[in-house]
């Protein structure tokens, strides 16, 4: 018997810091409208981009399916909420975007529930880069009047380059 390991009845009387059964059942709010506060930045992108003409903008819709045949396509507007809401995130990659509306209460409400696949979500982005962009802008000029944005210049140094250093006494 190892002497080190501690005796059950020691470990028994411990108290920690416990989680609830998994199988038991919570009163949690049923809708997702209860998680997301009204002063969540979701409801103000929601409401922006509802306010937006996406064909006027530039955006691409499908093509009429009057046979019904295949699976409906998304709202452009839901992809472009989904979008925004990466972006202001810091999330890119369209597969970690997927993720997110399988986990993500936020994005849960702001889609109404909607999974769209990684591949749906980068052909969006592709084929509506030119389009993305122009809503960009259009923001930008509308924060800008709104007055959001401080008004200090912030300058980056991007490239690399590698340095020579000459150290006295070594020839280099």
């Amino acid at each position: 018997m190892n002497a080190t390991a501690p005796k059950e009845s020691t470990v028994a009387t411990m108290n920690w810091i416990e989680g609830t059964d998994r199988q038991q059942q919570h009163f949690l709010p049923a809708c997702v409208e209860d998680y997301v506060d009204q002063n969540n930045p979701v409801r103000v992108l929601d409401a922006l981009v509802d306010s937006l003409d996406l064909r006027a903008l530039g955006f691409l819709f499908p093509k009429e399916n009057s046979q019904n045949r295949g699976r409906p396509p998304y709202r452009p507007g839901s992809l472009l909420k989904l979008l925004f809401y990466g972006y202001l995130q810091q999330i890119r990659s369209s597969r970690r975007m997927e993720r997110e509306c399988a986990r993500n209460l936020e994005v849960m409400w702001l889609l109404q529930g909607l999974k769209p696949d990684f591949k749906t979500i980068a052909d969006f982005r592709k084929n509506n880069a030119a389009a993305f962009k122009g809503v960009v802008s259009r923001l930008s000029k509308l924060c800008q009047e709104l007055d959001l944005f401080g008004g200090s210049l912030l300058a980056v140094d991007g490239p690399r380059s590698r340095l020579r250093i000459h150290r006295p006494g070594t020839g280099v």
